[in-house]
């Protein structure tokens, strides 16, 4: 029997006696080993098994992904480009589905971090720039889980490159790589970095939301919300203005936009933001 590329199962949420470190655990470790080991026949399976298993037990989710792809480095080709075209080849086919993936797809946090970790820096690449190579393993891995932490270190160092190649992907068939674009962008995401520029100015990433507002996936259209509900935080008229303008014409599910991005000022009392929820209804 010819050997499939696949990823462990897990629960479709986080659920009481399994928590989410979980996902990354021993059965991962050997499902990206053997992975790995079907498309790089030097790679060392044994030796990456032992180097990702060690210490696992006392670290959490990110810290695991962490230190898998910690463990991954010494065990693919010293030159970063090479090493993510293996990982990229690794890969399972991508999902279809937009909702009710489960926690299975976080298999793939380990591959953003070996992105985000070595991908950005020409000193991991024979020093020249692994920019295009960075930014299709991340349109690959996005197509299966999500590229939304490993983009970032992206726009903080490279803002221009990264900000015209995400503009590019708002035109995307996947909506997997729509969302990335609004998603990764965001000022405040929960689990991850915050992008310095974009708390204090978050203009440079509007014309993406823009585009996508009227995005015919509900998967990305709720991420400009939560985008927009990310700058309410810093930016509160910004947001309103925004808001009081995609108003004219909106569509219900334009309206429904507006009222989820504005859900926390609202909550706080916000008279403006109280006044265009109502008006979006």
């Amino acid at each position: 029997m010819s050997f499939i590329i696949k990823i462990p199962k897990a629960p479709n949420s986080i659920q009481k006696g399994y928590p989410l470190k979980n996902v990354l655990g021993p059965e991962a470790i050997k499902y990206l080993a053997n992975n790995i080991s079907h498309v790089y026949s030097d790679f060392d399976k044994n030796g990456f098994t032992k180097t990702a298993k060690s210490k696992i037990d006392e670290l959490e989710f990110m810290d695991r992904a962490r230190h898998i792809a910690k463990s991954l480095r010494p065990y693919l080709p010293e030159r970063y480009e090479d090493a993510a075209k293996i990982l990229i080849n690794s890969l399972s086919p991508p999902v279809v589905e937009t909702e009710g993936l489960g926690l299975a797809v976080l298999f793939y946090t380990p591959h953003s971090c070996f992105i985000a970790d070595y991908g950005v820096d020409k000193k991991y690449n024979n020093d020249v720039d692994p920019f295009e190579i960075s930014m299709q393993a991340q349109y690959e891995i996005t197509k299966r889980s999500t590229s939304e932490f490993s983009i970032r270190p992206f726009l903080i160092q490279k803002q221009r490159k990264t900000l015209a190649r995400l503009k590019k992907w708002t035109k995307d068939p996947d909506p997997h790589v729509r969302r990335l674009c609004t998603e990764g962008t965001r000022p405040r995401l929960p689990w991850a970095m915050r992008i310095p520029a974009f708390v204090d100015d978050p203009t440079p990433a509007l014309p993406i939301l823009e585009k996508l507002k009227d995005d015919p996936s509900l998967y990305v259209r709720r991420s400009v919300a939560n985008h927009l509900g990310d700058i309410t935080k810093d930016h509160p008229e910004l947001v309103f203005e925004i808001c009081q303008r995609w108003l004219e014409d909106a569509s219900k599910e334009r309206k429904w936009l507006i009222r989820h991005a504005l859900r926390y000022p609202a909550n706080k009392g916000n008279k403006t933001a109280l006044k265009l929820r109502k008006a979006a209804k």
